[in-house]
């Protein structure tokens, strides 16, 4: 069975915990690129990461876009949300379908 995990700062995911998730609180970016590719040896399937980790990360994450699994989802830590995830929804929408569907005031 796949499962599903949340990286960031202990404050942005120790909440999702409560829900059933795994979390993985980390300090350093290093830690999180380890983590990562630990996470997808082990048949993680959704794995989600804070905003601003996934920034810093972003090149060792661009590795896995194209793959089936894991799916890495960006969701905004305690400082607040960047955007971020929503752009990134928005180009894997744009992808799948040739054409931007989604209509905001940006």
């Amino acid at each position: 069975m796949y499962k599903v995990a949340v990286i960031g700062d202990r404050d942005s995911i120790y909440g999702f915990a409560a829900i059933g998730l795994d979390t993985f609180p980390v300090k350093e970016p290093q830690e999180a690129a380890k983590l990562i590719k630990e996470l997808i040896e082990e048949k993680y399937a959704v794995i989600y990461i804070t905003e601003s980790l996934q920034s810093v990360l972003e090149p060792e994450i661009d590795k896995y876009v194209t793959e089936k699994l894991p799916a890495i989802i960006p969701i905004p830590g305690v400082s607040g949300n960047t955007g971020k995830g929503m752009r990134n929804v928005k180009k894997s929408v744009e992808r799948a379908v040739g054409s931007d569907i989604i209509f905001n005031n940006e």
